[in-house]
């Protein structure tokens, strides 16, 4: 359910972006409403302008639905929507795509940056150990591969997605930008937990003193 949650203002840019023709003439209107927007229906190439319209306001939905539900906010959705307004408005004032495209990279090589920081501060544990030691149980040494790998995971989608920007259509990226990220996720997961399950301990290590 979280993954969802997660996941539903990706999913709206999506299908604004692959529907722009058929929205009612109503929605253009009001987009056209915001400061720096001039849509034209009958434009393909406003379509993502439209769909970063809509990914910026469905994120700030998603960080108040979150408040509303947990009085907190989550610190990945607060820093993804801060680097979204700022590619996100760059693409809508400069009536240039490639500053969203860029956002996806950025955003994955922050988490990236952000796993190999968990190894140095605090408790000194590995983001993943944070996240999983209680579902499972491995040595210490196989939550610094994991967090290693999926460092490395992030840095790979962050570079990939830049190839697909430059290279392909932009059609082409926007089907990458849910059907691929979500796909290579997806099976880096399953990769992981399998490993994970091979190292796993019987009971939890005992700290030494």
């Amino acid at each position: 359910m979280k993954f969802l949650f997660d996941f539903f203002p990706v999913a709206l840019f999506f299908m604004v972006y692959k529907f722009f023709g058929a929205l009612p003439p109503e929605w253009i209107a009001a987009a056209n409403q915001f400061p720096l927007m001039a849509l034209n229906q009958n434009e393909p190439k406003d379509a993502i302008l439209m769909a970063t319209l809509v990914i910026i306001l469905a994120t700030i939905v998603q960080n108040a639905l979150y408040f509303a539900l947990h009085r907190r906010f989550e610190k990945m959705h607060l820093i993804t929507l801060a680097i979204l307004i700022v590619f996100g408005t760059l693409t809508l004032f400069l009536k240039d795509p490639i500053f969203i495209k860029w956002k996806v990279s950025i955003i994955n090589w922050g988490f990236a940056l952000a796993f190999i920081i968990s190894q140095y501060v605090g408790a000194r544990k590995t983001l993943t150990e944070r996240m999983m030691s209680n579902a499972v149980q491995v040595p210490a040494a196989i939550w610094l591969q994991v967090n290693w790998l999926w460092a490395g995971f992030f840095v790979f989608i962050g570079v990939l997605n830049l190839v697909i920007a430059y290279n392909f259509s932009e059609e082409v990226w926007v089907d990458f930008k849910l059907f691929g990220v979500l796909g290579l996720t997806f099976a880096f997961i399953i990769a992981q937990v399998f490993y994970l399950q091979k190292h796993a301990l019987d009971t939890p290590d005992t700290p030494t003193k």
